[in-house]
């Protein structure tokens, strides 16, 4: 049985809303960042859904947090260094009530922009000896990406999955294999899929639970 619970949190620069789905015996704590703040990208974008469905699945705790700007989120929108801090405050908030003693894995997704974040995240927590158990990247914002800015996308672990649109316009393809490549970092490329993966998102969810860490 999963609980549905809203959140308002103390943040670096203020509240943050969260979205909580809470199972009754939870395997890891999941966060998802959305797409970018100042162009619509909310909690309830269908991507960021189909993600914490296909976590929720899994019994993970699934947060999905309003960055700056958004919903009941107080702040400005900082370009990823703010909403870093405010995801690691979300992370530090759930530990604190879900999980005082530290047993449970971590597991970050995100979409688009909140991709973005999840990288600069998880490269955070790496560096304190908190390596996340697992990465879930789709459409990940990565070079220059029109009407937004040039993304210095944050090298990733072994493992992770990355996930884009072979027709995605907003940020193509070639963005991320440019980024990829360098890593040795696989990508799974789903044919035909836009950069929200309209009538893709069952192939989304699919691949993401196939992939699950063993």
């Amino acid at each position: 049985m999963i609980r549905h619970q809203h959140a308002i949190i103390d943040g670096p620069e203020g509240a943050i809303e969260i979205f909580i789905d809470l199972p009754a015996q939870p395997t890891g704590i999941a966060l998802i960042g959305h797409p970018h703040p100042l162009f619509g990208g909310t909690p309830d974008n269908k991507v960021v859904t189909t993600l914490a469905r296909a976590l929720r699945e899994k019994a993970c705790i699934v947060l999905r947090p309003g960055f700056r700007g958004v919903g009941a989120t107080e702040g400005e929108h900082d370009q990823g260094a703010g909403e870093t801090d405010d995801l690691l405050a979300v992370l530090a908030w759930a530990q604190a009530r879900h999980d005082p003693d530290g047993q449970l894995p971590i597991y970050l997704a995100g979409f688009s922009f909140g991709a973005y974040v999840v990288t600069r995240m998880a490269q955070r927590l790496a560096a304190t000896g908190h390596p996340v158990r697992w990465l879930v990247l789709v459409g990940t914002a990565a070079g220059y990406v029109e009407g937004a800015r040039t993304y210095e996308t944050a090298a990733v672990a072994p493992g992770t999955l990355v996930i884009h649109g072979s027709s995605d316009t907003t940020v193509p393809l070639e963005n991320v294999l440019a980024w990829a490549e360098p890593l040795e970092q696989p990508v799974v490329v789903v044919p035909g899929a836009d950069h929200f993966f309209h009538r893709k998102l069952h192939i989304l969810r699919d691949i993401v639970q196939r992939a699950w860490p063993q």
